[in-house]
């Protein structure tokens, strides 16, 4: 049996809360040569004043005193912080005191006797007690230091995102100032559609910072998001359209989300630019579905239409656009050729 704590010569303080002030006494005889520094308190309310002062760092306590039992005093030891652990010891057969007294959170339970047998047990069922708690206290200081570091990184990783969004944020403005300064509309519409793309990333870079998400982004929020500042820089007296979205709230990976973004963004822009007639209203719609672990995505609108095998409309970098990211997301867009206007279709796995 140990006789001392790390190695330093200091005995181990224990407190005993018993009635039996000569049992106590025996107690810290017996206790004393197996190392241990015992600490008598003869109630529940000395005892508890002696653990408040602190240094005690295992509990004896007695089920049977004179006003009261252990029973009455364990839920006030165990609710104070980091408590020591606590051996609950009764001279009565019943198992249904241990049953409780474990349940209240003592760590083990001990039949009383007056034999050396009973002494070694205490002092083993002490030492246990001890080895658990010290384990509990590691255990809990890795956790808070793995907490300070996983807390440091999301800080570092939300400082990243910021910078990433702000980046392209700039590259946006200066678009946008390049085609003020041209009058080729060509041109113009070829910059305004890259600055769409390049905001459409951005966005994704703003919500991972502004709400401390790792990894994932919610679908529904960010398509809002994402829509609304489409809307309002596409929606002019030619194009009166207005963007419906109708979304489950959906959690997919950052990368699928910005190409799920990159796809949404250039259906709609398609659709802004030739569902409708020039000056008529008319509405996109975006719908988002998660069944099981797929997710069906349709941007449709009630406009003239589209034929996905004729020939492109503008430069086809687009449609190139498109191909290529629904190919990331090991996945085809399909059009509904039975759809009055176009319905374009894209299905993937979110897992």
């Amino acid at each position: 049996m140990s006789e001392s704590r790390g190695g330093t010569g200091e005995a181990i303080r224990i407190l005993y809360i018993d009635d039996d002030e000569e049992l106590a006494l025996l107690m810290r005889k017996n206790l004393g040569r197996r190392g241990f520094k015992l600490e008598w308190a003869s109630d529940g309310a000395t005892g508890l004043a002696v653990l408040a002062e602190g240094g005690i760092e295992a509990v004896v306590l007695d089920h049977f005193l004179k006003a009261e039992t252990g029973l009455d005093i364990l839920p006030r030891i165990t609710a104070m912080p980091d408590h020591p652990p606590v051996i609950y010891a009764t001279g009565s057969g019943d198992t249904s005191i241990a049953v409780a007294a474990l349940k209240a959170g003592a760590d083990d339970y001990v039949l009383k006797g007056i034999s050396p047998d009973y002494f070694d047990l205490l002092a083993a069922a002490l030492e246990q007690g001890l080895e658990r708690a010290r384990f509990r206290r590691d255990t809990a200081q890795a956790q808070e230091v793995i907490r300070q570091q996983r807390d440091h990184a999301e800080m570092l990783l939300a400082e990243v995102n910021h910078r990433i969004a702000n980046s392209l944020g700039l590259v946006g403005a200066l678009i946008r100032m390049q085609s003020s300064m041209t009058s080729d509309q060509v041109a113009i519409d070829a910059l305004q559609e890259t600055q769409m793309r390049i905001n459409a990333i951005a966005s994704v870079h703003r919500r991972l910072y502004t709400n401390r998400q790792v990894g994932t982004v919610q679908v529904d929020e960010y398509l809002s998001s994402l829509l609304t500042e489409l809307e309002a820089s596409m929606r002019d007296e030619k194009r009166p359209h207005r963007v419906v979205l109708t979304s489950q709230p959906v959690n997919l990976a950052t990368d699928k989300v910005i190409t799920l973004g990159l796809i949404v963004s250039e259906l709609v822009t398609n659709a802004f630019k030739y569902a409708y007639p020039d000056g008529s209203p008319g509405e996109i719609n975006v719908i988002v579905e998660q069944e099981s672990d797929v997710l069906r995505v349709t941007v449709e609108d009630a406009g003239q239409g589209f034929d996905p095998s004729g020939p492109a409309k503008g430069t086809g970098l687009g449609s190139k656009i498109l191909t290529a990211m629904a190919g990331s997301l090991k996945s085809e867009l399909s059009y509904d050729p039975g759809h009055r206007g176009t319905k374009a279709i894209l299905v993937f796995t979110v897992s």
